[in-house]
């Protein structure tokens, strides 16, 4: 039998993503966001609300990054989103995070971080803060790379667990997507 918790904000894995913009004069800006996806075909939609300088500077610069948060960088990632940084001016550099700019889109790629999307806005809804972009580039460190393609057991990456309040690393691989299905035809 299933226990009911009502209209809850619940769903796993729920991605940790990490926002990175500039601002007006050139300074950058990361946010933690947790609430976010994989919106349509090469498109990431993102809650980001309104309140948030990260999203003063989407607006603006109509283009971001998002980054993966990994196992390695938990508290850097953690703090990005429990700090604002329109209360603190050096929120970048405490977080030690360290920043190149994008090749393909006006925003900041972290270093630290080895999985980036580069994104222009599409969209962005000032009462709900949901935000579309289109995804320009994907980048990925050679580190996490198998064959060639990312591999998600050395990307390291975590999910939110929003009833816990814990960081989750994602781990093991169960069964091989459109193949598995099969044994059921």
């Amino acid at each position: 039998m299933k226990k009911n918790f009502g209209k809850q904000t619940y769903l796993y894995p729920m991605p940790v993503l990490i926002i990175a913009t500039y601002d007006e004069n050139g300074n950058a800006d990361i946010m933690n966001a947790a609430w976010g996806g994989i919106h349509d075909t090469n498109q990431i939609g993102i809650c980001c609300d309104p309140s948030h300088k990260t999203s003063d500077n989407i607006k603006l610069k109509k283009a971001f990054t998002v980054s993966i948060a990994d196992a390695k960088h938990v508290a850097q990632c953690d703090y990005v989103g429990i700090v604002s940084a329109k209360k603190e001016a050096d929120k970048v550099k405490k977080s030690a995070f360290t920043l190149t700019k994008s090749e393909f889109v006006d925003a900041p790629v972290i270093n630290e971080l080895p999985m980036c999307l580069e994104c222009q806005l599409v969209s962005y809804d000032d009462k709900t803060g949901v935000m579309v972009g289109d995804i320009i580039n994907v980048s990925a460190d050679e580190d996490v790379l198998t064959d060639g393609k990312i591999d998600a057991l050395k990307l390291q990456a975590i999910t939110y667990d929003p009833v816990n309040h814990n960081y989750i690393q994602l781990g093991n691989i169960v069964g091989k997507a459109f193949s598995d299905g099969k044994a059921l035809k």
